[in-house]
């Protein structure tokens, strides 16, 4: 449906996946976030959320949209949309800060956050001389990268 949908509309086989797939993001953030309550069923939710996204993309590569329905129903959705995509730009931003922010800070907050790392890996990792020290640091960094991504959000 979403295939047709996109082809039929200026679209591609592939732009038709990518559609879907952030698609698919959309619907598992709203499941994660704990408020989703499904009202309609589940291929009418995609589909309708697919709709929007494929609208939009058009719009952006300002081309036009021949009204094509094989859902008697589709549900708005525009506010998980754009939920959606302001945490993309958040993250973004997030990326951006942490670029800005520079080594050893970075690689510090990366360990931690991301790999999971203990204190006292990180200590050993880093040259710090022990589990405490490389906690501060960690603390400084990331007042640093706050004060960073506080900065770009203005």
């Amino acid at each position: 449906m979403v295939q047709s949908l996109v082809i039929n509309n200026s679209g591609y086989p592939d732009d038709a996946r990518d559609v879907f797939q952030e698609a698919m993001i959309v619907l598992y953030e709203k499941v994660g976030s704990g408020s989703f309550e499904l009202n309609c069923l589940l291929k009418t939710y995609l589909y309708s959320v697919c709709k929007r996204l494929w609208l939009k993309r058009l719009g952006q590569l300002h081309r036009s949209f021949t009204e094509v329905e094989s859902l008697q129903n589709t549900v708005p959705v525009e506010d998980e949309l754009e939920r959606h995509e302001q945490r993309n730009k958040d993250f973004q931003l997030m990326e951006d800060s942490l670029n800005t922010l520079g080594e050893p800070c970075r690689s510090l907050l990366k360990a931690y956050y991301l790999e999971m790392k203990s204190m006292t890996d990180i200590a050993c990792d880093f040259g710090y001389t022990n589990a405490d020290n490389a906690k501060n640091q960690k603390y400084k960094c990331l007042m640093r990268l706050k004060k960073i991504f506080s900065q770009k959000n203005k």
